[in-house]
């Protein structure tokens, strides 16, 4: 990796189905970490894990994650080797929100907004906002973070999803 370009990113980490080989959705993810540093990535930091109900048709609870990374990839390049890294853990079968061995998604990085030529990514994430189960443990590891939307920080953000 080139050391003068590097982006830093928040990812957000999920499981919710057994890996035959490396076992627990928490293993899972765990071993997620191993396989992004096995590509060059530097994990700066990575949250403790949380239990959280599944959104959509899926039954079974998910444990969920975030981490800080920097790479010399730009979003396109990351979010590639991402769904590389999904598919080596089983490949996503069905429908959208099912049960998943590895959900991996990019949800800011240190250049603000991205738009790629292809739908499938646009950063920050759209929907990241609304979800507890990215914004809480994200605000351990990036709680500083500003969404370039909003300029509101990951803990401004988290304060305002979960304030009664």
């Amino acid at each position: 990796m080139d050391e003068a370009i590097h982006h830093d990113y928040l990812i957000a980490l999920g499981s919710n189905r057994r890996h035959h080989l490396v076992g627990s959705p928490a293993r899972v993810l765990a071993a997620a970490l191993i396989a992004l540093a096995a590509e060059d990535i530097d994990v700066l930091a990575a949250s403790p894990l949380v239990t959280t109900r599944p959104i959509g048709p899926s039954r079974r609870s998910y444990i969920n994650g975030a981490a800080v990374i920097r790479c010399g990839l730009w979003p396109d390049e990351l979010l590639t080797l991402l769904k590389h890294i999904e598919a080596s853990f089983g490949a996503r079968r069905g429908q959208r929100w099912a049960a998943r061995t590895l959900d991996l998604d990019i949800i800011l990085w240190s250049g603000g907004r991205w738009q790629s030529r292809a739908p499938d990514l646009v950063v920050p994430h759209r929907l990241f906002r609304e979800r507890g189960f990215v914004l809480g443990p994200a605000r351990v590891v990036a709680p500083g973070w500003r969404d370039p939307c909003t300029r509101l920080t990951i803990r401004q953000l988290h304060t305002r999803l979960t304030r009664a």
